[in-house]
């Protein structure tokens, strides 16, 4: 079986019935967060490329047939219309590491009704997932205010993908290390790493095994230093330390602090340190970090030299998830909505376009440009192929620092931030308003009462002028 059969079974039975009816025309699925996470200032934009490598590659196999009908219990030959098919279609896109608010579309695919139905789940996946964790990291780089933050999330995270995800993403937006080999070596990464506390305690006491340690690894080295006793685990490192031949061995040494009051033993460690003479002795700080802590940390001017972020950060505990959707916007060149309570979404193909201030317009996607405004929607995918190369971490983590220097101060803070609002054109609330009264004269032409309640999900109220 291939990819293709990594989908929700509606998927199978919507595409088996459009074929069945001949709905085969063009559609476009536009791919959006309706709300912002709780103390989120901005979204950053992850999970395309993997999105391109599955639907440039995406084709349904006699095996994916056999899938189908035994999820199906059906005969396989009821499914063989869709053996064969291919992604032909169109994405237009934010690239990776670009900064997005609420409301705006990340992703639209256009296609034919079918392929563009089946592909939803897997593209939403990738999506939702890792604009969630590259978000969170994000606001650890923002909390650490200049320090070092490295990955240790890998034996935390849900799977081993997630990990991998978790690894390039944190880096993307300017982690400087990943604890996780298979990223870092293929991702061209920093690979970090120090001990485990059963390594202490493998031998009969810290000091034979900090030695040992050294005798074996002669490079610069991190000493966990709480496996009994913090403070003396620290005055035991820094005597090993001082035996060291620097010259011979290298400078960048450092003692991990892993658990207690990080804060309160970040400043003995460091008296210590500096009082056995190794002031250029770095303090690594880890143990259930995340942006919050880090902030609070950092806030108390803590002397920690290097943030260790895992758990917290791996599965974005606070926020693990985004309310992203997948709508159909555009059938047959003919723009269409949902009008469910709370959940209406715009019609129709869009483009954003980003002003200075992150004024965004949400608008249609042949709408000229308003003043100073940057479309943000690329074409990545035409025909079913890549539209160019797949984009580095770098290269992604530069239009990254791009974005983060023009977001608002007040859309950075890690405690009740303010989200920028993106508006919408007065071309696409026309637009919904004239899709919106088609829906509701045919519904009350047969019959049927259409009650609407809330905004649209691609954007607030008020319109750009």
């Amino acid at each position: 079986m291939s990819d293709a059969t990594t989908t929700d079974l509606y998927e199978v039975t919507m595409a088996m019935s459009y074929l069945k009816e001949g709905l085969t025309g063009s559609a476009t699925f536009s791919l959006f967060v309706r709300d912002m996470p709780p103390d989120r200032g901005f979204l950053v934009a992850a999970g395309v490329e993997s999105s391109l490598d599955f639907l440039n590659d995406y084709r349904i196999t006699a095996q994916d047939v056999d899938a189908f009908a035994s999820a199906l219990h059906r005969p396989a030959r009821d499914l063989e219309p869709l053996c064969g098919m291919e992604f032909t279609g169109q994405v237009r896109a934010v690239p990776e590491g670009r900064i997005v608010l609420a409301g705006e579309p990340l992703l639209e695919v256009t296609a034919p009704l079918p392929q563009a139905q089946l592909v939803e789940t897997y593209v939403l996946n990738q999506v939702n997932h890792q604009t969630t964790l590259a978000s969170k990291a994000a606001r650890c780089v923002l909390a650490a205010a200049g320090h070092p933050v490295v990955d240790f999330s890998l034996r935390r995270t849900h799977g081993l993908q997630a990990g991998y995800q978790a690894a390039r993403l944190s880096a993307m937006v300017g982690f400087a290390g990943t604890s996780n080999i298979a990223a870092a070596t293929s991702e061209g990464l920093t690979a970090v790493g120090t001990m485990a506390h059963s390594y202490i305690e493998a031998f009969p006491d810290e000091e034979e095994a900090f030695r040992a340690f050294v005798r074996s690894h002669p490079g610069p080295v991190t000493f966990l230093v709480d496996t009994y006793d913090t403070e003396a685990g620290v005055r035991v490192a820094a005597r090993v330390l001082r035996d060291i031949d620097h010259a011979t061995c290298g400078r960048g040494w450092a003692v991990r602090l892993d658990s207690g009051d990080l804060g309160v033993l970040a400043v003995r460690a460091r008296a210590i340190l500096d009082a056995a003479g190794l002031p250029e002795a770095r303090i690594v700080a880890s143990g259930g970090l995340d942006e919050y802590a880090v902030d609070e940390l950092v806030r108390a001017e803590a002397p920690i030299d290097v943030y260790a972020v895992g758990t917290r950060v791996g599965v974005s505990a606070d926020a693990p998830y985004l309310d992203s959707a997948y709508k159909l916007v555009e059938y047959d060149r003919r723009p269409v909505m949902k009008l469910s309570t709370a959940k209406v979404n715009a019609p129709g193909q869009k483009q954003v376009f980003r002003r200075p201030g992150y004024g965004d317009v949400i608008a249609m996607r042949d709408e000229p440009p308003p003043a100073e405004g940057e479309p943000m929607l690329v074409t990545m995918m035409e025909g079913g192929t890549r539209a160019g190369e797949r984009a580095t971490a770098a290269e992604s983590g530069e239009r990254f620092t791009a974005d983060l220097a023009g977001l608002p101060p007040a859309a950075r803070g890690i405690r009740a931030p303010v989200a920028p609002r993106a508006v919408t054109s007065g071309r696409l609330t026309a637009l919904t308003e004239q899709v919106r009264r088609r829906i509701e004269d045919r519904a009350r032409a047969s019959g049927t009462h259409v009650r609407t309640t809330g905004p649209s999900a691609c954007g607030p109220q008020r319109s750009a002028r």
